[in-house]
């Protein structure tokens, strides 16, 4: 069943997508493939731009991929704005308004949660949504 992990970023300060990249070069380098879901190809092309960035030293091979985008030999983190290739099962992290409709097929599911009150809310109804249908849920306070 798929463990849904919870991350609130309770300090000021603490920019969302920076976070991802934490979590994302973290899951990486335990071995894990990680698909990242964007709203769209924008928000894609930020987040492969800040894994560039986001620490020097650190390298989190990636790649964005799209509607009609091969996955086929792809590294172990995976950028996209729909639907997951089919082998993409490990590490989910959502970084949507809504819950994905796929989010079963993975094995675990990190929702970040930023400080805003927008944020909190959103994370709220996703918190309910899974609970309600008997995910293990655990939250992790920033």
């Amino acid at each position: 069943m798929t463990r849904v992990d919870f991350y609130l970023l309770e300090q000021d300060g603490l920019d969302t997508a920076r976070f991802a990249c934490r979590l994302i070069d973290k899951a990486f380098r335990l071995g894990h493939r990680v698909y990242v879901l964007t709203p769209d190809a924008d928000a894609g092309g930020h987040l492969d731009e800040l894994l560039w960035t986001f620490q020097a030293g650190s390298f989190v091979p990636h790649a964005t991929v799209g509607p009609g985008l091969p996955a086929e030999d792809s590294p172990p983190v995976l950028i996209g704005w729909g639907e997951p290739p089919e082998d993409a099962h490990d590490v989910l992290v959502p970084l949507t308004p809504d819950v994905p409709a796929f989010f079963a097929r993975f094995d675990r599911v990190v929702e970040i949660v930023g400080a805003d009150s927008g944020d909190k809310e959103r994370s709220r109804a996703h918190f309910r949504f899974y609970r309600d249908r008997g995910y293990p849920l655990e939250v992790h306070r920033l």
